[in-house]
């Protein structure tokens, strides 16, 4: 590789080359993330219930994490949806409409011990779920 007087032009050409090899950097200049996340690269959006479900959790741990299979409204995409706190899967019915967002966690992909859920939801029917959990309020009938 040239370092001499005139080398900066090749420096820096060789730079972007290869900065191609790096993970990251393709990811984010291709638009990848965005391509395929279901919420289209925004933090929340509202979906339509599809159906109550019970998922296992991973070893060593046991027990069944309630959560909602949701259908998107701009993108009708479907994914999974955990329903946080004790008792909240009693505030969501099939065909409300709910707002999810990441569950948190690593970039993007499930998180502790409930495989293939990286959303939960927070609303119902625009009254917040932890709200109704609390017995603040309560779910509005439609």
């Amino acid at each position: 590789m040239g370092r001499g007087l005139f080398a900066g032009r090749k420096m820096k050409t060789d730079r972007q080359k290869f900065r191609w090899g790096d993970r990251t950097y393709k990811k984010r200049m291709l638009g990848s993330r965005k391509k395929h996340d279901p919420l289209g690269g925004s933090t929340q959006a509202k979906g339509i219930v599809v159906e109550k479900v019970g998922i296992e959790a991973k070893q060593p741990n046991s027990g069944i994490r309630k959560a909602v299979k949701i259908s998107l409204i701009k993108s009708g995409n479907k994914l999974t949806a955990f329903a946080p706190g004790d008792g909240a899967i009693s505030f969501i019915d099939e065909h409300d409409e709910v707002m999810v967002e990441g569950i948190g966690g690593r970039m993007g992909r499930s998180y502790g011990d409930i495989p293939g859920v990286r959303y939960k939801v927070i609303q119902v029917n625009g009254v917040s779920l932890d709200e109704m959990v609390r017995g603040r309020k309560e779910k509005p009938v439609r």
